[in-house]
């Protein structure tokens, strides 16, 4: 069975995807996956973060010597605009508040995510809906080509 997963926040030090289901032995060219984010970065609706970000693949486990190895594959893009980001974003308590963000986005899964998981500040859930996650999935797309 195959299935992938993706984790991870907009503005979060990364992205990180979980592949499993692929076989030992296909091989993994990490550079046909970084040319698939690139081209993502040009695509319609870019605007300044895409000019930040300068995608690349990580592999963090299930791959070898550019061999899958029949194990789970971890991989992990870098968010270089974390620094930015780190204290809003921090996974540990910080002593002051943050602004809380109140107004959803019209077309994205703001709304229905406040409301699935009891969130007032929306900022918990546009940093998943955000069109940066798009490219866990790309990444994800170019392992699988």
């Amino acid at each position: 069975m195959f299935r992938f997963l993706t984790a991870g926040e907009s503005h979060g030090p990364c992205l990180t995807m979980i592949v499993e289901g692929l076989p030992a032995g296909l091989s993994v060219e990490t550079a046909l996956i970084d040319a698939d984010l690139r081209r993502r970065q040009g695509g319609y609706g870019r605007g300044g973060r895409m000019k930040i970000e300068k995608d690349t693949i990580r592999f963090l486990s299930g791959v070898r010597h550019g061999k899958t190895l029949g194990s789970p594959i971890t991989m992990q893009i870098e968010n270089l605009d974390w620094v930015n980001w780190e204290e809003r974003m921090s996974a540990a308590p910080i002593e002051e508040t943050t602004e809380l963000v109140t107004r959803v986005r019209p077309g994205h899964a703001d709304f229905t995510g406040a409301k699935k998981y009891g969130h007032e500040d929306i900022r918990n859930v546009i940093e998943r809906s955000s069109s940066r996650e798009t490219a866990a999935r790309v990444a994800v797309g170019g392992l699988c080509r």
